[in-house]
């Protein structure tokens, strides 16, 4: 999966009290990205593993530990089990820091992308 010790940073954000006032909270209060982001887009941190990252809120710290592999939007909101809108602004938001890389898909005239299809099939094939 990840890097060594990312499990413990990902058990470290999960542990922490939930409240329905986070999120809200977590985004300031938006509920709409910087740039779209769709569920496929894939992520990637830009930040090295051997950096400290204390200095950032706990919820890019998560982030960044889990996509020090390349993962989904989707993958990200699930794993942090916060709300997907969330999850695009903070991906977002850390994108316009420059503290993580986007790879959006490239639909050419409606037509599927296969090498994203693929690596969607082999991740369901890990599962």
């Amino acid at each position: 999966m990840g890097g060594p010790g990312w499990e413990d940073g990902l058990r470290r954000y999960q542990q922490e009290p939930s409240s329905p006032v986070r999120p809200f909270t977590v985004t300031g209060g938006r509920s709409a990205p910087r740039t779209h982001l769709a569920m496929e887009t894939l992520v990637h941190s830009t930040i090295p593993a051997y950096q400290d990252i204390s200095g950032l809120i706990p919820e890019y710290q998560a982030i960044n530990t889990l996509c020090r592999q390349v993962r989904s939007v989707a993958e990200i909101s699930a794993l942090l089990r916060v709300p997907l809108g969330v999850a695009r602004v903070l991906i977002s938001d850390m994108a316009a820091e420059g503290l993580i890389q986007l790879h959006q898909p490239q639909l050419d005239a409606g037509k599927p992308d296969l090498n994203l299809l693929e690596r969607v099939l082999s991740g369901l094939r890990r599962l």
